[in-house]
């Protein structure tokens, strides 16, 4: 078993969006990688999941210490993470063969495939990356160098990890309500206030938000940025309590916790009025991080679905032949690899964003929620939906399916619960039209595929353009009306620019191999009526497997085939 070998979709992305020495030293990390998580990756993890940390808050002699005590096999999942694979360094320094820092697509693509593994771990992992970024961004390197190093090192002897605290008990959707203050001490600041849920709590390295004096009240303008490490200058244990841990519905192998910050030493991050939006940068990151994770629960759960359709026999034959077993497995295998088009375009569209690309800034700022916003809710029915294809056995504990479900949960509640997702796509659009962008991107995407793409590119065009005319009805609207109406709007744009890329996706794989598998596969996922593809459910095995599929078989499954010739209708 190799996780990446056996996953079409991510051969698909890799071609298309990289080349040369990326593409191989990209497909050797993975490669290694995949095998790793699919074996001895996979049982730490459910061993991890099974034996969840534990607050020490005193020792013997009554000193109070706060250790989180982790079972050795969360604690050797961290090494791979952070120091065998560098997962939270990837996006800041050259590694596995890159002398400089690869492209993000490389971060996310490693990540995607180790958390089909394990997902808790990807929290802190995702947060030490964009702790590390929001430092480099506005920090002033001569003094947070030694933390940004140490968020970046995958030596364990001197790597640090980071953690993002912004809820409190009345403050987390709305984050003008903190309550945590700050005052200057001593030449740096001290914070008192309490973090309500504050995942990886004993981290070395905290990013957090505290309302300054002169600070505009009841507003995010009066919300600073500053970092609080875990240890002051001196060694000594920093002013703040970890009060308890929370139990948690999934992510059971990583601690959240809530936190209790006494006059905690701490350094001010950039400039004081900007801290939301600072933070901001931080939340989006970590946002696509979810996105990421979603999509990764989705392919572990199909996989392993598709792996037991094949052994159970259910009335003399496979349940995999079974006709209406096809149909399901055909929907979870689209909505998987449609979902990590999205993130590998995505991570592209950051990338460019970095080098200074004003398009892809304002791209990746709408692409992030609506990735978000769309994919996390997929995995909720896609890992629920394969967990029913095994049965009984399915809702237990010993298989993965259940853990899966209850991870696959999560990503639609942190950094921001759909509805708050959705309002953002609103103000992206309200702020910079970013529905127009988006289209006339897509519409271009589209512009540049080939014949055998005809039909896909006729049926899109012509959506994108209804949704750029409903996108602006919805502008004018009353404020009710486009708040009540937006989420439903934001899952139609970020399925539509997952046809497209299917599409993109489709092409390049058609002028580099030949091969029309992703043609079959975009076909079938931009026309998912009530009835399902005779065409595509023909070839289930292709769809699966990643193995090819003839041109003429892929035309069939279009939507405006002509039914003289065996159309799908």
């Amino acid at each position: 078993m190799n996780y990446a070998r056996r996953d079409p979709a991510l051969h698909a992305v890799v071609r298309r969006w990289t080349d040369g020495e990326d593409l191989q030293r990209l497909d050797a990390l993975l490669d290694a990688l995949g095998e790793d998580a699919a074996g001895r990756l996979d049982g730490l993890a459910a061993t991890a999941d099974k034996n969840p940390p534990v607050l020490r808050q005193f020792d013997r002699d009554g000193n109070r210490v706060d250790e989180i005590v982790y079972h050795p096999a969360y604690s050797e999942l961290c090494e791979a993470a952070y120091s065998t694979y560098g997962l939270s360094a990837l996006s800041h320094r050259g590694l596995h063969g890159w002398a400089e820092t690869p492209p993000h697509l490389v971060k996310y693509l490693a990540s995607y495939v180790f958390v089909q593994a394990e997902f808790g771990l990807a929290c802190p992992v995702s947060m030490t990356d964009a702790a590390a970024r929001v430092l480099e961004l506005f920090g002033d390197s001569d003094v947070f160098g030694p933390w940004i190093d140490g968020l970046t090192s995958v030596d364990p002897a001197t790597s640090m990890t980071g953690a993002m605290f912004m809820t409190e008990p009345q403050a987390g959707t709305d984050i003008a309500m903190t309550e945590t203050v700050a005052e200057p001490r001593d030449g740096g600041w001290r914070l008192t206030g309490k973090k309500w849920f504050a995942s990886n709590p004993d981290a070395d390295v905290i990013v957090t938000l505290a309302r300054f004096p002169g600070g505009e009240d009841g507003s995010t303008r009066g919300v600073g940025m500053f970092m609080v490490p875990k240890k002051l200058p001196d060694g000594s244990p920093n002013n703040f309590t970890i009060d308890r841990l929370k139990d948690k519905m999934g992510t059971r192998s990583m601690p959240s916790g809530e936190v209790t910050l006494s006059g905690a030493h701490a350094l001010q991050v950039g400039q004081l009025d900007r801290g939301f939006v600072q933070m901001a940068e931080m939340v989006n990151t970590s946002r696509l991080s979810n996105a990421m994770r979603a999509s990764a629960l989705m392919r572990r759960s199909v996989r392993d679905a598709v792996d037991h359709t094949r052994d159970r026999i259910v009335f003399g034959k496979p349940l995999f032949e079974q006709p209406l077993m096809r149909a399901t497995l055909l929907e979870l295998c689209l909505e998987s690899e449609a979902s990590l088009a999205m993130v590998a375009y995505s991570a592209k569209c950051l990338q460019a964003a970095d080098d200074g690309n004003p398009d892809s800034k304002q791209l990746i700022r709408v692409l992030t929620p609506l990735a978000k916003h769309f994919i996390c809710k997929r995995a909720r029915v896609v890992t629920g939906e394969a967990m029913e294809v095994r049965g009984g056995n399915g809702y237990i504990e010993e298989w993965a399916h259940a853990r899966l479900v209850r991870d696959a949960h999560l990503g639609s509640i942190w950094e921001g619960s759909s509805n708050v997702i959705a309002l953002d796509v609103l103000r992206c659009m309200r702020k910079f039209n970013a529905h127009r962008h988006i289209a006339t991107t897509m519409i271009g995407v589209l512009a540049g595929l080939g014949p055998d793409c005809a039909d896909g590119r006729s049926v899109l065009v012509r959506a994108w353009e209804d949704l750029t005319e409903r996108g602006d009805r919805l502008l004018i609207s009353s404020t009710d009306v486009a708040e009540s109406g937006c989420a439903h709007y934001a899952n139609a744009l970020a399925q539509t620019i997952m046809q497209t890329l299917l599409f993109d996706l489709a092409n390049h794989s058609i002028h580099s191999t030949g091969d029309y598998r992703g043609l079959l596969v975009a076909f079938a996922y931009l026309d998912r009526s009530d009835d399902v593809s005779a065409e595509a459910l023909s070839h289930l095995g292709a769809v699966v497997d990643g193995t090819a599929v003839d041109r003429e078989s892929a035309l069939l499954a279009s939507p405006l085939a002509d039914s003289t010739v065996g159309a799908t209708r």
